[in-house]
């Protein structure tokens, strides 16, 4: 099993909803033009997807979308609630 390698300077990590010991790791590799995202369960990469850095901005505007959906949302259920 190849050991792990710290993050390089440019990378950050998610803890996964449901506890455990899973996450996502986020890398940035400008030499080779990727963002690596890896799944890890406990010390462990279960699996890695590398991404263009020019497809980068197509997967921040898919989450910002589904962020400001969510908000929009929550907005209006809280303002069904208030309204009863």
């Amino acid at each position: 099993m190849p050991a792990v390698r710290p993050l390089p300077e440019t990378g950050s990590i998610f803890l996964d909803a449901r506890g455990g010991d899973r996450a996502l790791r986020v890398s940035w590799h400008e030499e080779s033009g990727l963002v690596v995202l890896s799944l890890w369960r406990e010390n462990v990469c279960a699996g890695s997807f590398r991404l263009a850095i020019d497809e980068v901005p197509a997967l921040i505007e898919m989450l910002r979308s589904g962020l400001v959906r969510s908000y929009e949302d929550a907005r209006d259920r809280l303002g069904i609630v208030e309204s009863a």
